[in-house]
């Protein structure tokens, strides 16, 4: 069975679909008949704004999407911060997500991965802002450095 995903782009908005930007002129709809790996501009993290640890896994699977041809070095990233993520986190929302996530990379599902840790920004940063870090990080466990550069 096909997939079909309608996307609305507005004039001078870009997406990204399987490796390459595509800007549009005016305001249109586009139909994805079948499956691509696309991430909307709107979405795109900036290296400089990963400064949290859920931010940094979502740069990190950002990369596989927007230059597949680094996915070979991205993918071992993410497989080395996803644990330290999971043993890091102790919120059971962000457990459950997190492990989500690794199925939906895994899967090569990377759209999905990236909405599903979005999801879970608003929680991380009440978390490390609003809490004290045992509300939900266990204090013995060290930051992530951000990725990208």
């Amino acid at each position: 069975m096909k997939s079909s995903f309608k996307i609305f782009l507005k004039a001078n908005e870009r997406i990204f679909i399987n490796g390459a930007v595509l800007r549009v002129d005016r305001k249109v709809s586009l139909e994805l008949l079948n499956d691509v790996q696309f991430l909307l501009e709107n979405h795109v993290l900036q290296a400089e704004d990963a400064s949290t640890p859920l931010r940094q896994l979502y740069f990190i699977v950002q990369v596989m999407v927007m230059s597949p041809s680094d996915k070979e070095t991205a993918l071992p990233l993410f497989r080395e911060s996803l644990p330290a993520l999971i043993n890091t986190f102790s919120d059971q929302t962000i457990l459950s997500d997190l492990k989500h996530v690794d199925r939906l990379v895994r899967e090569e599902r990377y759209y999905e991965a990236l909405k599903t840790i979005r999801g879970l920004y608003d929680i991380e940063a009440e978390i490390l802002g609003n809490n004290p870090p045992s509300a939900g990080l266990m204090d013995n466990e060290p930051r992530l450095k951000a990725v990208g550069g």
